[in-house]
């Protein structure tokens, strides 16, 4: 009986790891130390709290958009992930990378969990204006945007940092993979936006019914704008 909890522990104490010594840990991947055991539980623990977060934010409109924000949120980062990440491996080795697909895969998992560890530290703070502002669903979308933003911009970071570091040994091309992981970064933006606008709602509008999936029209960058003008009463 005591076997699946101290399993549950172990994922979140590989977590821990990472958060509590980030060289380390991106040392031991430039090692290619258990590099299966550190993407195995940073799967599960990232799935977690970005099923967790999504919950609360789908929680705006009711069970059902709960129940599919915690399926879709943590669906989103990981099909994210694997979209674009054959095309940084590839380009990468094709300019000298030496480092495996689970070295690079581990290194783009773990910025992902801290992703998923910063939005789960927000979670209070995103139920708190969830109760204290219920009739303001431009805001409500309009802070987690920023949220999402704030958050991606901290993983991005140490995506960076990871994969400097796992570029360290091989000085051939060296400066072109960096320059192919900054044009990367971009891809990596643009495609998580138009993916995350494919699989809206994770919020659902207060008047309209539950939907899994919403028709594809318009895009990201024109609900922004058309939300900060209703907030702003321009509309």
């Amino acid at each position: 009986m005591l076997e699946k909890p101290s399993y549950r522990i172990q994922h979140f104490g590989v977590l821990i790891s990472l958060l509590r010594d980030r060289q380390g840990f991106l040392e031991e991947i430039r090692q290619g130390v258990k590099l299966q055991n550190k993407i195995n539980s940073l799967f599960v623990s990232s799935s977690i709290f970005f099923a967790i977060y999504g919950a609360i934010i789908g929680a705006s409109h009711g069970w059902a958009q709960s129940l599919s924000g915690a399926i879709k949120l943590p669906a989103f980062y990981l099909l994210t992930l694997i979209i674009c990440f054959p095309t940084l491996f590839f380009f990468n080795v094709l300019f000298g990378s030496r480092s495996s697909i689970q070295q690079h895969f581990v290194v783009l998992l773990t910025s992902v969990s801290v992703i998923s560890v910063l939005l789960f530290s927000l979670a209070p703070v995103t139920l708190f204006f969830l109760i204290t502002t219920p009739d303001s669903y431009q805001f409500f979308k309009l802070l987690n945007v920023l949220i999402f933003g704030i958050t991606g911009i901290f993983g991005v970071k140490f995506l960076y940092e990871g994969m400097q570091l796992l570029s360290q040994q091989d000085e051939v091309g060296k400066k072109t993979r960096t320059t192919i992981l900054r044009s990367w970064l971009l891809l990596y933006a643009f495609v998580g936006m138009q993916l995350g606008w494919f699989l809206r709602p994770f919020f659902g509008a207060p008047d309209s019914k539950f939907e899994l999936f919403r028709a594809v029209k318009g895009n990201f960058y024109l609900d922004i704008v058309a939300a900060i003008s209703e907030i702003l009463g321009l509309r």
